[in-house]
């Protein structure tokens, strides 16, 4: 018996549960939320917890997307995500030979202003030093590829 007196008395307490939720501003332009609003007020439903408001009918043209509609979208969407990533990876992997070739750039510029003489080897192996004329050609050649490489 105490258990039917509980849920009867659980159940009339919970009968305020189906009230809506409605928004309204007072004269102050204070946002209120209240279940009953002031009848002088127009009020916007912000909640329906009874489930009174109608769901709105298909229009007539609407048909479900067939399992192979369905299924033809997935593999659309997969694909050009697909290719998304493959294009960021391609974007990210330029980027880091651009940091590379710009480091490079930047130290073959810092070697050739230091001044000191440089050596270069030729196809036979033996060692040949840069004179003055080669030495500006390579800094000018640095310097653009500074230029291209560098932001």
């Amino acid at each position: 018996m105490k258990r039917f007196i509980s849920i009867i008395s659980l159940v009339l307490i919970c009968s305020n549960a189906h009230a809506g939720l409605n928004k309204w501003v007072d004269a102050d332009g204070k946002v209120h939320y209240s279940d009953t609003p002031p009848p002088e007020v127009t009020t916007q439903s912000v909640r329906n917890i009874a489930g009174k408001e109608e769901q709105a009918d298909a229009p007539a043209s609407y048909s479900p997307k067939s399992v192979a509609e369905r299924e033809a979208e997935y593999k659309k969407a997969k694909q050009e995500k697909t290719e998304a990533a493959q294009k960021k990876a391609k974007q990210d992997a330029d980027a880091e030979t651009r940091k590379s070739n710009c480091a490079a750039a930047r130290e073959n510029l810092r070697v050739l202003e230091a001044g000191s003489r440089i050596v270069t080897y030729d196809a036979n192996g033996e060692r040949t030093y840069l004179d003055d004329d080669a030495r500006t050609q390579r800094l000018e050649d640095a310097q653009k590829a500074i230029s291209t490489n560098c932001d």
